[in-house]
């Protein structure tokens, strides 16, 4: 008798995963199995401009990684004025060789571990090993999850400033992660100038749903790596052409250069070519491609996400879970 498929709510996630562990799943496995998983280009249906509704299906070919799984999101920016997440989702993920639910886990949370952690393994590979601040740019949910994530990538990290439109909301963050005993030794603060705080950035951070450049690129000192993970359409974008122009651009997958508004914005302006874009997260593992080439280089990080690193999370929650609970 086949056993019954399992939920995982979002309360378990942080006994089961830590960023950590998941960069260091997603460096293992994405060049093993990013082959063998079919990814379509994700459906985004917009319900009620702005509001959209988001569906992510993947499946593996191969018999080490016997799964298939669908994301369902939906986003709701203008919940923030009701104090409510802007994204709600459920990840569903089924056998590849039976087609049998195998769990059903809180989708939500599941993006927060593997977004951040996807930009977590671009700054292990791109960010100077001497990286000591970090800007947080955004305090939204995802906010502390990448802040986490860097800290997890670069042990050399010892200050953490955050911005964000609303200040409150940015200060409250940060006496949030000053209480976390994890990170005694890191500085947490809030800034009420972006512009005055983003030449201190070895790291820069981007979580917003902006759709007007946040980020200048004359203000990116040398040797900055720029984190970019909000938009996800034409019309968003966290930094101006400037920092597209200064920087070595990568993406985590090539999705990226079709939906990403600072990159589909660039290349129609001729601000820099297609063919420009230094390589994907997998190329970079591999050594396919060379990330960063210097301790002044400027190196520009967009991620748009994908079915691949959702299965992938999924896989690692799951697995993870049956033998711990």
């Amino acid at each position: 008798m086949a056993s019954l498929p399992v939920f995982i709510p979002a309360k378990l996630f942080p006994s089961i995963l830590s960023h950590e562990t998941l960069i260091n799943h997603f460096e293992t496995n994405l060049p093993r199995h990013s082959s063998a998983i079919t990814s379509p280009v994700r459906q985004n249906h917009t319900v009620s401009p702005p509001s959209s509704l988001l569906l992510m299906p993947s499946w593996s070919s191969c018999p080490s990684l016997p799964y298939m799984g669908v994301k369902l999101v939906t986003y709701f920016p203008h919940n923030s004025s009701q104090n409510l997440p802007g994204i709600h989702g459920s990840y569903t993920l089924f056998s590849s060789t039976t087609g049998q639910t195998l769990a059903s886990m809180d989708g939500t949370v599941l993006t927060l571990y593997r977004t951040s952690s996807v930009s977590g393994l671009g700054s292990k590979i791109l960010a100077r090993d001497d990286s000591q601040v970090l800007i947080m740019v955004g305090s939204g949910a995802l906010a502390p999850h990448l802040i986490k994530s860097h800290l997890a990538a670069k042990p050399s990290l010892r200050r953490v400033i955050i911005w964000n439109r609303t200040p409150q909301k940015a200060q409250d963050l940060a006496e949030t992660l000053s209480k976390d005993s994890q990170h005694r030794e890191i500085s947490f603060e809030s800034h009420d100038s972006l512009d005055e705080i983003i030449p201190l950035g070895d790291i820069i951070s981007c979580a917003t749903n902006s759709t007007v450049p946040l980020v200048k690129g004359e203000l990116l000192k040398p040797g900055t790596h720029l984190d970019l993970v909000g938009s996800f359409s034409h019309e968003m974008k966290e930094c101006d052409d400037e920092a597209i122009k200064r920087g070595s651009v990568f993406v985590d997958n090539d999705t990226a250069l079709v939906e990403a508004g600072e990159l589909v914005g660039a290349f129609e302006r001729g601000v820099i070519t297609r063919e420009e874009i230094c390589g994907n997260l997998v190329e970079l593992i591999n050594g396919e491609r060379e990330g960063r080439k210097s301790a002044s280089g400027i190196t520009v990080f967009k991620s748009v996400g994908s079915g691949t690193v959702d299965l992938l999370t999924a896989q690692l929650v799951h697995e993870t879970y049956l033998s711990s609970f």
